[in-house]
């Protein structure tokens, strides 16, 4: 009968033992199958991103592309970001040669049945302005004016009140967004390509040849702007971003991101980084750019605008 009770405490401790064991390679177990799901997790972060098209929305894709790519969660993805103009951006993720399509008009405007199949991101407002080479003498420019000068009836800018000087225009494009939408709510028509008129790719260039070319004229999105062009005012309105929220100042487009389909999840993240407070309230505001939440009209394809 003595030997039982040391037996018994034997037996007891040999179960702890069993248990505590069993409760380590459970943890080491749970352990190892977080840490599989969080490799998961983060493998999905991974990849690369191509966004294509509009040069307007170019600066602000680009440098928040840096951004996110800087960011420790990110850092397996690796983001391309080209110009090329809407037109080639819609193309481009339609034929899924892009995984974005960055553009400043709706899809439907430029693309048929294939606009159907892509999903709109709509990352922020963009205003486009007429701009002058500081030496042509105007200040203000009518919506007929405009009409008159693209589409070559008036030829000099003392016509317009400005000095004796030839107008020299530098157009976009017809696959640009940019053009589309400066034709759609400053002029109201489509304009053709003039004799003599320099066409360019990209606003940047457009901006330079402007700065140094006496007597041009062309436009620019407001993320372009700066002293070295003259921005002229649309029918006396300036081109701000009060004006523009208002709906007091016409000449403003959305900036979308297409995608075809539902985005991959690097794709997907990078345009929830771009969605993000921090990058709608920091990046979108400080390059020229409005947040889409801030305007007080709407604007649909069609053109129409309401409160």
């Amino acid at each position: 009968m003595k030997l039982k009770k040391p037996l018994l405490m034997i037996c007891t401790l040999a179960l702890v033992v069993m248990l505590a064991a069993c409760g380590s390679k459970n943890t080491q177990e749970d352990s190892s199958a977080s840490g599989t799901a969080n490799n998961d997790k983060s493998s999905e972060l991974s990849g690369s991103v191509l966004a294509v098209g509009s040069t307007a929305l170019q600066p602000l894709v680009e440098q928040t592309a840096q951004k996110f790519m800087a960011e420790s969660q990110y850092s397996k993805i690796q983001v391309q970001v080209q110009g090329g103009g809407s037109g080639t951006g819609l193309t481009q993720v339609s034929g899924g040669q892009a995984d974005i399509g960055n553009s400043d008009v709706f899809a439907e405007e430029k693309l048929k049945d294939e606009a159907k199949e892509l999903v709109d991101h709509q990352v922020a407002v963009v205003a486009m302005a007429a701009v002058t080479n500081p030496d042509a003498g105007v200040d203000n420019l009518t919506k007929q004016q405009l009409v008159d000068i693209f589409t070559g009836k008036v030829t000099n800018w003392k016509e317009v009140g400005g000095k004796d000087e030839a107008i020299v225009i530098v157009n976009r494009p017809s696959s640009s967004g940019t053009r589309k939408t400066f034709e759609k709510y400053a002029l109201g028509a489509s304009t053709e390509d003039l004799k003599g008129s320099i066409q360019e790719e990209s606003s940047g260039t457009v901006k330079k040849i402007v700065s140094e070319s006496p007597g041009s004229i062309g436009y620019l999105a407001l993320s372009y702007l700066d002293d070295k062009v003259k921005v002229v005012k649309y029918d006396g309105v300036e081109a701000t971003v009060e004006n523009v929220t208002s709906g007091k100042y016409p000449v403003w487009a959305y900036e979308h991101m297409y995608t075809k389909g539902e985005p991959k999840p690097a794709v997907k993240a990078f345009l929830d980084y771009i969605a993000s407070d921090a990058v709608q309230n920091g990046d979108v505001v400080e390059l020229g750019y409005i947040p889409v939440s801030k305007m007080e009209v709407k604007r649909d394809v069609d053109g129409n605008v309401s409160k």
